[in-house]
């Protein structure tokens, strides 16, 4: 892991002149599992988050990228697991539980989707916030700036380019109180979340 990351930092500085804001924000101990939640701009923003966090590694993937030439190899590597779309939630809330309650680190993008080259953020899903809080761990927010114009959902290939990312202070995620309605709860807690993403775009 720390070979991959010596080159993932030295190729991202090369040609994208990465750089890292309020890394202390970043929780590095080990123990208990910590959920990392950001925006999606570019196939690289999982090898972006992780380069100064020092911790066990999951997320998820599109399970038919597991099939495709070296990137296949390097996600799984990297501590990936396959995400089946027909299947849904059930499946994916379930290997996100197991993971976290293991103490990894599970990287999640509540946008489902890369965004654009116009850098505008997509609506963000409410199931980040939901597995957090069953899983009983806190979010780390972070913000990918710039990563929209390297490769962005209209964009056939990599460029060159600048990318910042920013990590927020981490998040608690309590339950709803008692008699409170989750699903309100949940919706509050991701707009703030969302709100906190976006405040560095």
């Amino acid at each position: 892991m720390e070979t991959v990351r010596g080159v993932g930092l030295a190729l991202s500085k090369t040609l994208w002149r990465i750089k890292f804001h309020n890394v202390e924000n970043i929780p590095q101990n080990l123990a208990g599992g910590l959920l990392v939640v950001s925006n999606h701009q570019t196939y690289l923003d999982p090898l972006w988050i992780c380069l100064p966090i020092h911790r066990k590694f999951r997320f998820m993937a599109w399970d038919k990228s597991f099939e495709w030439f070296l990137v296949g190899k390097l996600i799984r590597y990297l501590g990936a697991f396959p995400v089946n779309l027909e299947r849904g939630a059930p499946e994916t809330l379930r290997r996100s539980l197991k993971a976290l309650r293991a103490g990894a680190t599970l990287v999640i993008f509540p946008e489902g989707a890369r965004e654009f080259s116009d850098g505008q953020m997509l609506e963000f899903k409410n199931g980040a916030v939901k597995i957090a809080m069953h899983a009983g761990v806190s979010v780390l927010p972070v913000t990918i700036r710039g990563g929209h114009r390297v490769w962005a959902q209209d964009m056939r290939l990599p460029r060159l380019g600048k990318v910042e990312v920013f990590y927020h202070p981490p998040l608690p995620i309590p339950p709803p109180s008692p008699g409170a309605d989750e699903r309100a709860h949940v919706a509050e807690l991701t707009d703030r979340l969302e709100g906190i993403i976006k405040s560095k775009m």
